[in-house]
Formats: C-alpha cells, sequence, structure tokens
C-alpha cells in the first residue's frame, strides 16, 4: 500500500515538471477586402430598373433649302433655322386632341437680272398628320333593342288560344347592345400662322412660343413646318415650297 503511494506521488511528480507545449496561435487568414478598380466606372443609380427618356427640349434640325429658277431668271430660295417644336398638354383635355409650342426662324431669298424690288406673299405654318381621324365622323355611340313578347304554356308547350284551365301565360323579354367607334384614315391638318405681304428680296417671318392644335386625332401624330414663297409680276407668279423635318409625337 505504502508501495503503490509512492509510486503515485512520483507520477504527479513528474508531470508537474515537464512544461506544457501548446500549439501556437495560428494568424487568421487573409481576406481580401472589396477594392474598387481605380479605372471602374461609378455606379448608376438604378431606382425601379426603368430607365428614364431624356426631355424633350423640343429643338428640330431643320431641312436643307430649297431653290428653284423661275422662267423670267430669278432664282428663288427658301430656309429656316432656330426651329422648335414641344409636345404640350392641351387645354381641353381632350385625348384626341394635340397641341404644340412651336417656333422658327424662316426666310427668303430672292436674286434676279435687271435688279428692281421683287414683291409677293411669303406663307409660314405647319402640318400636323393624325393616324385616326374621329373629327369628321360619328365618334363613339351606343346602339341597342329591347322588346318584349308574351306566351302562353302548358306541360311546356306554347298556344296561342284562349287560356283554358292549367294554362299559365308567360312573357319574354330580350336586349341586345353594342358600341360603335366611327374611324376614319389618316389626314393631314394645314395650320398656317401667317401670309406675309412683302416688298423685298428677302422676306424673313420669325415664331416664337406660337400654339398650333388640332382635334379628333388617334393614335401617333405627326407635325413638321412649312413655308411657301411667291414672286409675283404681271407677267407670272414663281412659287417656291419647302417643308420642314417631321417629327413623330
Amino acid at each position: 500500500m505504502v508501495r503503490r503511494a509512492a509510486l503515485v506521488a512520483c507520477v504527479a511528480a513528474v508531470m508537474a515538471a515537464s512544461p506544457v507545449h501548446a500549439d501556437p496561435d495560428q494568424p487568421a487568414p487573409d481576406v481580401p477586402s472589396a477594392v474598387t478598380p481605380p479605372d471602374a466606372a461609378p455606379l448608376a443609380a438604378v431606382g425601379d430598373g426603368k430607365a428614364i427618356p431624356p426631355v424633350d427640349d423640343g429643338k428640330v434640325v431643320s431641312a436643307p433649302p430649297a431653290t428653284t429658277k423661275a422662267p423670267d431668271g430669278w432664282t428663288l430660295t427658301v430656309s429656316s433655322k432656330d426651329e422648335t417644336q414641344t409636345p404640350v398638354a392641351p387645354l381641353t383635355t381632350a385625348l384626341s386632341t394635340r397641341e404644340y409650342v412651336v417656333g422658327g426662324v424662316f426666310n427668303g431669298a430672292m436674286k434676279g437680272p435687271g435688279g428692281g424690288t421683287p414683291e409677293g406673299i411669303f406663307e409660314v405654318g405647319y402640318q400636323i398628320g393624325c393616324g385616326i381621324d374621329m373629327s369628321t365622323s360619328n365618334g363613339v355611340s351606343l346602339t341597342g333593342t329591347a322588346g318584349i313578347q308574351p306566351s302562353i304554356g302548358y306541360f311546356g308547350f306554347d298556344f296561342p288560344g284562349v287560356l283554358p284551365d292549367g294554362i299559365l301565360p308567360g312573357v319574354g323579354a330580350n336586349i341586345a347592345g353594342g358600341i360603335t367607334v366611327g374611324l376614319k384614315p389618316g389626314l393631314v391638318t394645314n395650320v398656317p400662322v401667317t401670309k406675309k405681304e412683302y416688298k423685298s428680296s428677302e422676306p424673313w417671318v420669325s415664331i416664337s412660343n406660337f400654339r398650333v392644335k388640332i382635334d379628333g386625332c388617334v393614335g401617333e401624330s405627326f407635325i413638321r413646318s412649312f413655308a411657301t414663297l411667291t414672286k409675283s409680276t404681271d407677267q407670272g407668279d414663281a412659287i417656291l415650297s419647302w417643308y420642314g423635318t417631321t417629327k413623330a409625337v
């Protein structure tokens, strides 16, 4: 018994004298940080995922000048610059009304032999094209029919005669209705702005913040400017028309 106690004491002494070895702390693994490359483009706000359309500033690229030479040797030219055509909400709030705020500078020029001061009319306006016309049709109308038909029956059979015992009268009604929409093929409407009587070799018309509109238009619409230069003499008239760039709305 004494020997066993001595053995246990020796083992305990050896264990107490031996150093305790432990694994050193392992360094934390390197975690790459989210670094944005210097050449990366900045992120744009996505919002609800729908692209925001650009705001229409109304500017229109003018069509090239139109030129013609009259039989009397005079050369006529029509051109424009600084055109704007902006669709706006109509004052009537009608869905079939198209209204625009327009502007621009329209120029005429004439050169010819013999000198003299040309004269005539310089007309400027706009053309509005409509895909579907409702202005001259019946528009939207409701149609319907209703009727009442009396009858008598006996065991499922109808008899037109006198009502005997056991025969009951009946009344049948029928109602039918519908909607008709009067539509016509599209049309082009001329909206004149001015007809200038001139006595000059370089007449011009300047338009700013002018409203034009048409009614009874369904679907997509189109607008373009036009200018007509007329040079009049006692012998004849030289007429030149110019049409601007078509804008779809």
